[in-house]
């Protein structure tokens, strides 16, 4: 018996079912919650601070100052949630986490000018049509520069990627830029990856080729997740990344491998 298949198509669903069917089904079909871990939560922090300092200031009041203001303002917000408490942080640990999150908001204005930036959207939620299947993203920010050109910008909290692994970590991004396509009728003229945490700038320009890599791959992977759903065959994929997979316990090929 066939199982229902999702409504929309998005890069972290791209991403589960690419790395592993099985996780697709449990995440996005089952829909079994995965609790949040710190480093999540405090990506989530960090994103929410950013987006109030371009949401209530102007520009030449985006300080480090404000950001760290309106970090407190998102933690206040966060704190009693149930993913928060369910970390179970004491005092200490918790004022880690808070100094973790500072470290990061910091580390942003040496990476560029919030100033000089004009942002015409922040956490955009865009939506595009591609064959028979609805693509959805939420773009952190989107910018205008001065010639009329936009700009994709995504925060990333985690570690910035080898340089010959850098290209695929830039998928979610070239999704986000086909739909400003769609949706504007104008490409971005780039899509830029901020690493936080190392410092690091990751910028390519989209072009005709890397859309049409990108909406060929979008398919593919949407039409064997139709195959999957009409089959109800999500086959498990063992690799490294299971050892951070919430789906453990009942992931019988996981279990499998620990007793052998």
């Amino acid at each position: 018996m066939a199982v229902e298949i999702p409504s929309t198509l998005s890069p972290s669903k791209i991403t589960k079912f690419t790395n592993c069917p099985l996780a697709f089904r449990y995440s996005y079909i089952d829909h079994i919650p995965e609790p949040a871990n710190a480093a999540q939560l405090r990506g989530t922090l960090v994103h929410r601070a950013l987006q109030l300092l371009y949401a209530e200031s102007v520009a030449d009041q985006r300080s480090t100052q404000q950001a760290l203001a309106a970090l407190d303002v998102a933690f206040e917000e966060m704190r009693e949630t149930d993913d928060m408490i369910g970390l179970g942080l004491d005092e200490r640990a918790t004022a880690t986490f808070l100094r973790e999150a500072r470290t990061l908001v910091t580390h942003y204005f040496s990476m560029e000018d919030p100033g000089a930036v004009e942002p015409i959207g922040i956490e955009l939620d865009l939506r595009a049509t591609l064959g028979n299947v609805e693509l959805r993203g939420i773009i952190d920010r989107l910018d205008r520069l001065p010639n009329g050109d936009i700009v994709v910008t995504d925060y990333k909290t985690g570690r910035s990627p080898r340089p010959d692994a850098s290209r695929s970590r830039l998928i979610g991004v070239q999704f986000y830029a086909y739909l400003c396509q769609e949706a504007f009728g104008l490409r971005p003229s780039e899509i830029r990856l901020l690493y936080l945490k190392d410092q690091v700038v990751v910028v390519e320009s989209p072009t005709d080729q890397t859309m049409r890599g990108l909406t060929s791959r979008a398919l593919a992977v949407w039409a064997a997740i139709e195959r999957a759903c009409e089959s109800e065959d999500f086959r498990p994929n063992i690799t490294g990344l299971c050892r951070y997979c919430s789906y453990q316990d009942r992931c019988p090929a996981y279990q499998s491998s620990l007793a052998s």
